[in-house]
């Protein structure tokens, strides 16, 4: 018998690798350690809600909708009661914004020196078809001085002020992926130990790709350069994923390589995905994997959010994918504007 296989390890816990970690962070007290363990465990737990979500009756509508319009999900509700518990008892948060709540949130942590922004369960009507869902969230330093409530300002700060990032996806497997701005790694759930366990160490996204993620059913109204980089796509034969879990989409692209598009349209002028809990915290993962993320123009990261809920467009994914539909966008709208000012000139010259 071979002795050496009952002697295999088991792997690095999520634990002990936050630990291992933690002279990475910009302020390594320990804090920000704790609140990255108090996340994975309320993952733990609406992942155990998730698989039993069919023979208790927690799946389907809610009855009422949330501050972004739309029909909450019973696990909505469920995974926003789970994350907000276990971030108000960690202790080292002093305000949260979520995607399904209209006012911040006040832990009552008023000596916390973090924030959370928190799309708890994105995708969620995809529950009932048993289609991968996910967690995303956002972590940053608060900008307001302890001792007090967060404010305003501690929940709009752009992107680039992020400490760190990640997602829970729940699918064929649960995987937490986080990144705390030294590089980004993934954690597979181990059921029967209650441990997440690296197994996906130092993601690196590969720079380019041959699948394109985007609801082609609003193609009629997309942007000139959108439709041009789709056409594009579709003239190389790239493949066409997209779906409807965020998440799940954006996972998939961030290991075998893609582009996940959500423009502005008709229906969502500003695009669909808010920018504080979706785009910010999946572009800080990207950049840190080697990939890039803009609004079609800027850097997404750059932008200087209004308001907690803000939406924007996203072009996340393959370094290359997204610079070339970059390209195509400032192409079209230069050809728009340019009749506009040979127009401006004649008028001018005439005066």
């Amino acid at each position: 018998m071979d002795h050496n296989k009952l002697a295999l390890p088991v792997g690095t816990t999520l634990d002990r690798f936050i630990m291992r970690k933690q002279e990475d962070f910009p302020y390594a007290t320990g804090e920000l350690s704790q609140l990255l363990r108090d996340i994975a465990l309320a993952a733990k737990i609406v992942n155990r809600e998730i698989n039993r979500s069919g023979l208790i009756d927690i799946a389907g509508a809610y009855g009422s909708q949330n501050i972004q319009g739309e029909d909450q999900q019973k696990l909505d509700v469920i995974a926003n009661i789970r994350f907000i518990r276990a971030l108000r008892n960690g202790g080292e948060v002093c305000t949260i914004i979520s995607e399904e709540d209209d006012e911040m949130i006040q832990t009552g942590n008023n000596q916390g020196k973090y924030v959370v922004a928190i799309d708890p369960l994105d995708g969620s009507s995809n529950i009932d078809v048993n289609v991968s869902i996910g967690t995303i969230f956002s972590i940053y330093r608060r900008v307001s001085p302890t001792g007090r409530e967060g404010t305003v300002a501690d929940c709009q700060q752009p992107g680039t002020h992020q400490v760190a990032a990640g997602y829970v996806i729940y699918g064929s497997s649960t995987m937490m992926v986080y990144t705390t701005g030294n590089g980004v790694n993934g954690f597979t759930y181990e059921h029967s130990l209650g441990e997440f366990f690296l197994s996906h160490p130092d993601i690196q996204t590969p720079k380019t790709g041959t699948v394109y993620s985007i609801n082609e059913g609003s193609s009629e109204s997309f942007a000139p350069g959108v439709a041009a980089f789709v056409k594009q796509c579709k003239d190389q034969h790239f493949s066409a994923r997209y779906i409807g879990s965020l998440v799940a989409d954006f996972h998939r692209n961030l290991l075998k390589g893609g582009i996940y598009i959500y423009p502005a349209t008709a229906k969502s002028p500003n695009g669909k995905l808010r920018l504080m809990y979706e785009c910010n915290p999946l572009a800080f993962i990207v950049e840190q994997a080697g990939g890039k993320s803009s609004n079609g123009n800027r850097r997404t990261m750059e932008i200087e959010p209004q308001t907690p809920h803000e939406r924007c467009p996203v072009f996340i994914g393959s370094k290359d994918l997204v610079e070339q539909a970059e390209a195509l966008i400032a192409l079209h709208l230069q050809a728009k504007e340019q009749p506009a000012k040979e127009a401006k000139t004649k008028v001018d010259t005439a005066k």
